[in-house]
C-alpha cells in the first residue's frame, strides 16, 4: 500500500512538471496577444481542466493589463485554478488581494467562500485520506482559519448561494476541530495533567457543541474531576452524561 501511494506521488509530481512548462511558442503569443484573446484562451483552458496553463495566461493577462477590460474576473479566475491546483499559498495570497482591492464586489460571498474551501484544502492530507488515516492530532490553524472564512460568509451574506454548503462545511470542521481537542486533552490525561485535560474537554462542549465528540469530553472531565478529588464537578457532569448517554459504562452500572 505504501508503494502504490509513493508511486501515485511520483506520478502527479511528474504531471504537475509536465503541466506547468510552457514552450517559447506560447511565450510569444502571450506576449502579443490582446487581452480578448487572453482571456479568451484562459477561460478556454479552464474548461478543458487545463488549470496550469490558465493560470499562466491569466497571470500574464494580471500583469500586462492591470486596468484591462477583464481585470476582476481574471482575479476571480486566478483565485479559482490556484485552488484546482492545490496552491494554497498563491489562492490565498489572491483572495486576500481580492478583498482588499474590491471589498464591495458583488462577489464578495465567492471569494470568501473559496477562502473557506482554499483553507480546507490546505488542512486536507491527500495520502491520508486516500489510505484512511487520521490524522486530526495534526496543527488545525487552516481549519479554524477555513471555519472563520465561512463564519463571516454566513453572518454577512446570510443569503448567498454559497451560504448552505458553508453551513455543511462548518459542521464538518467543528467535528474535526473537537477531535483535535480531544486528542490534546487524552494527552493531558497520558501525562496526568488532570486539570489540563478537564478544561480542554470542557471546551469542546462550549465551543463545538452538538459534535459526536461530546461524550468522549464528558468522560474525560469525569475522569479528570475524579483524579482531581472535585467530587461536585464529577458529579455534574456524570448527571450531564446520564442525561445524554445513558448507555455510556461511567454512569449505566
Amino acid at each position: 500500500m505504501y508503494k502504490l501511494a509513493k508511486g501515485a506521488a511520483l506520478v502527479l509530481l511528474s504531471v504537475a512538471i509536465t503541466a506547468c512548462s510552457s514552450s517559447p511558442e506560447d511565450d510569444e503569443f502571450t506576449s502579443k496577444a490582446s487581452p480578448e484573446v487572453l482571456y479568451s484562451q484562459a477561460r478556454t483552458s479552464m474548461e478543458l481542466g487545463n488549470y496550469s496553463k490558465a493560470v499562466r495566461t491569466l497571470e500574464a493577462l494580471d500583469s500586462r493589463y492591470p486596468f484591462g477590460p477583464h481585470k476582476t474576473q481574471t482575479q476571480l479566475d486566478l483565485i479559482f485554478a490556484y485552488y484546482k491546483m492545490d496552491d494554497v499559498a498563491s489562492g490565498l495570497a489572491n483572495i486576500d488581494r481580492f478583498l482588499r482591492l474590491n471589498p464591495t464586489h458583488p462577489n464578495v460571498d465567492y471569494v470568501y467562500y473559496m477562502r473557506g474551501l482554499t483553507n480546507m484544502q490546505a488542512d486536507s492530507y491527500l495520502f491520508h485520506d486516500m489510505m484512511n488515516i487520521d490524522r486530526t492530532d495534526r496543527d488545525p490553524k487552516n481549519a479554524e482559519d477555513a471555519f472563520k472564512d465561512f463564519d463571516r460568509l454566513l453572518k454577512s451574506y446570510p443569503n448567498s448561494k454559497y451560504a448552505a454548503d458553508a453551513q455543511q462545511r462548518m459542521q464538518y470542521l467543528k467535528n474535526r476541530l473537537a477531535r483535535y481537542s480531544i486528542n490534546v486533552a487524552r494527552y493531558y490525561i497520558k501525562m496526568n495533567a488532570w486539570s489540563a485535560a478537564a478544561v480542554r474537554a470542557q471546551t469542546v462542549l462550549e465551543k463545538f457543541p452538538g459534535t459526536p465528540e461530546a461524550e468522549s469530553a464528558l468522560e474525560i472531565m469525569a475522569i479528570a474531576y475524579e483524579e482531581l478529588g472535585q467530587e461536585q464537578l464529577r458529579a455534574n457532569t456524570l448527571t450531564v452524561m446520564k442525561a445524554n448517554f445513558p448507555n455510556n459504562e461511567l454512569v449505566s452500572n
